[in-house]
């Protein structure tokens, strides 16, 4: 009787139990290998978004002031100065340890309503100038396990000044307990150049001394302006180095059949967005 119910019993053999634990051993390391694929992949398009996001935030408002330079109302009665040309562009050198990016000055006209003053006095007309401009990061590089190295690149700083004229001679004002002024505020990090060109009403390049940069005597001819920005990612976006084989390079928008020197070829892992962009200087023309 013991014995036909022990017969009766069903169960594994060792060596069904063992090939069970390989297919699973099996099943568990490819569905393992698919998330670690996926999740890279995740984190990658994700870097690439965030990068490019931010850049093109901060091109979109230069678009918006670019729109603005030389703008100022009918009734402006600022007395004119050679520190209102709409649009200043101090050319840098590009990337490198010892390299720097262009700088841009934007001015515009505004004005503020007071209602409760005398009809002669409830406008006051203001004149605005908005500054970028890129100074070395002071963001430290991962690849350094000292931990004191900074990344080589920029970081791109705006300020906002407003025109005083209670000033002797009338200037910028520096120092403001105005809220809507502000110096040197941080706008952008992890930049490698930053690049500006400006074109006359013909579509050609204005050049002073050299440089793509409008002079006092053509402060008014530009009509366009096109920017070129190169932002590297925060930390390494491909699994591979180029060492030893050919760097990938970044073309700037500031490369000349004669020149190439604002070019960035770089065998490191980072990922470099570069967005490029004409800004139209509609207010110029009508000064």
């Amino acid at each position: 009787m013991i014995k036909k119910k022990l017969n009766k019993i069903s169960g594994f053999t060792l060596i069904e139990i063992l090939i069970a634990i390989v297919i699973t051993s099996l099943m568990m390391a490819a569905m393992f290998t698919s998330y670690t694929l996926v999740n890279s992949t995740y984190r990658q398009v994700t870097d690439r978004a965030k990068i490019s996001q931010a850049g093109r935030d901060l091109v979109g408002t230069m678009l918006r002031e670019i729109r603005m330079a030389g703008f100022k109302y009918v009734n402006d009665d600022i007395a004119a100065s050679d520190k209102h040309n709409p649009i200043r562009i101090y050319k840098g050198k590009g990337f490198g340890s010892s390299g720097s990016c262009d700088k841009i000055e934007i001015v515009y006209g505004s004005v503020k309503y007071n209602k409760a003053a005398a009809l002669a006095d409830r406008y006051e007309y203001e004149r605005y100038k908005i500054t970028y401009e890129c100074k070395a990061s002071s963001k430290l590089d991962d690849s350094d396990l000292a931990g004191t190295s900074k990344i080589d690149g920029f970081a791109i700083y705006k300020s906002k000044e407003k025109w005083d004229t209670k000033l002797t001679p009338p200037d910028w004002q520096k120092v403001s307990t105005d809220d809507a002024l502000y110096k040197d505020e941080l706008v952008l990090d992890y930049v490698q150049d930053l690049v500006f060109i400006p074109y006359d009403e013909k579509g050609k390049p204005i050049v002073s001394s050299g440089t793509y940069t409008p002079s006092d005597e053509k402060a008014y001819d530009v009509r366009t302006v096109d920017i070129g920005l190169v932002i590297r990612s925060t930390k390494p976006f491909f699994k591979n180095d180029k060492a030893g084989t050919i760097a990938r390079k970044i073309l700037s928008i500031a490369t000349t059949a004669s020149s190439s020197s604002r070019n960035i070829q770089q065998a490191d892992r980072y990922l470099r967005d570069t967005i490029t962009v004409t800004a139209n200087a509609r207010n110029v023309g009508l000064n």
